[in-house]
């Protein structure tokens, strides 16, 4: 989730402005510049399928334009998500036409990036357009290897870190990353019509739809929070190892990570599981404390 920012008129620029919005640190300062600059390519990619998939384009227009998507078909996200995939081919195969495709094309040959993640996050993104509701917590997980897990397989392959082991951990942390943040923004996704709480554990708990549109959560609704919020710090726990595998400045990027989200957990628990009036957000200080637990091996 992002905040506001302002516009400048340049798509390119607007989307990588997100980057200081975002929950977790895009490309640090404290990376290799070259890394630093792979990362916001890779970024740029990610928050643009994100922001087409949610309808979050800036007005006007010139990305679906930038893509060659008719103006009376700005506004359909499924058109718009096929023309990005298009696009994305180009990267691969030829010229793209969107200026964040192109800054994206040379990362892809320096690090020999395939297209499999890349294709997953315009999946997902195609998914939330037609998927609203999860029965059960394997059908969200099906989901989050699509929606986040790609993210850390990119960010192991741009750093050249990727081994099997790796992936699997990275992709318990992601999705780990991903659950934690469907448990922040219950009542944004909901005003999108969109319930990532699996309907099972909806069931199991006694919370209705309804009971997720109210100021504040019922005591059923902190208890599915709660028990969500255990899964997702489950996930993270499994995955922290990934941190230890590395050394240098990626171990410190990854333990920003697995640390970012054990404070968000810690931090709804804090609010005691209610996340219906907005998303809880922890402190600086948590989240240090978090990232030296994390670093030392420990949590």
């Amino acid at each position: 989730m992002t905040g506001p920012t302002t516009r400048t008129g340049d798509p390119e620029r607007d989307t990588l402005d997100k980057a200081a919005h975002e929950n977790f640190p895009v490309a640090p300062f404290f990376l290799p510049r070259d890394w630093r600059d792979d990362l916001m390519a890779v970024y740029g990619f990610a928050r643009l399928v994100d922001d087409i998939g949610d309808g979050d384009l800036a007005p006007g227009g010139a990305d679906a334009a930038l893509l060659g998507v008719p103006a009376d078909r700005a506004g359909d996200r499924l058109v718009l998500l096929d023309a990005f995939e298009a696009d994305l081919r180009r990267v691969f195969d030829g010229t793209p036409r969107h200026p964040l495709l192109r800054r994206l094309q040379p990362t892809v040959r320096r690090r020999s990036l395939t297209p499999g993640p890349f294709l997953g996050l315009i999946a997902a993104n195609r998914q939330d357009q037609v998927v609203s509701r999860y029965e059960t917590y394997d059908d969200l997980l099906a989901y989050c290897e699509l929606s986040a897990n790609p993210v850390g397989r990119l960010v192991l392959a741009v750093t050249g870190t990727s081994t099997p082991e790796r992936v699997r951990r990275s992709d318990a942390v992601c999705t780990a990353l991903q659950i934690v943040e469907h448990l922040q923004d219950v009542a944004e996704d909901l005003g999108r019509d969109r319930i990532y709480l699996p309907a099972e554990d909806m069931k199991r708990f006694h919370v209705q739809e309804a009971d997720l549109a109210t100021a504040g959560a019922n005591a059923s609704v902190r208890a599915l929070v709660a028990y969500e919020a255990q899964r997702a710090l489950d996930l993270l726990n499994e995955g922290a190892p990934l941190v230890g595998s590395v050394t240098g400045r990626l171990r410190l990027l990854l333990a920003g990570f697995v640390a970012g989200g054990r404070a968000a957990v810690h931090a709804i628990a804090a609010a005691q599981y209610d996340v219906l009036p907005g998303p809880p957000k922890p402190g600086k200080l948590r989240l240090l404390r978090e990232v030296g637990v994390t670093l030392r091996g420990k949590g």
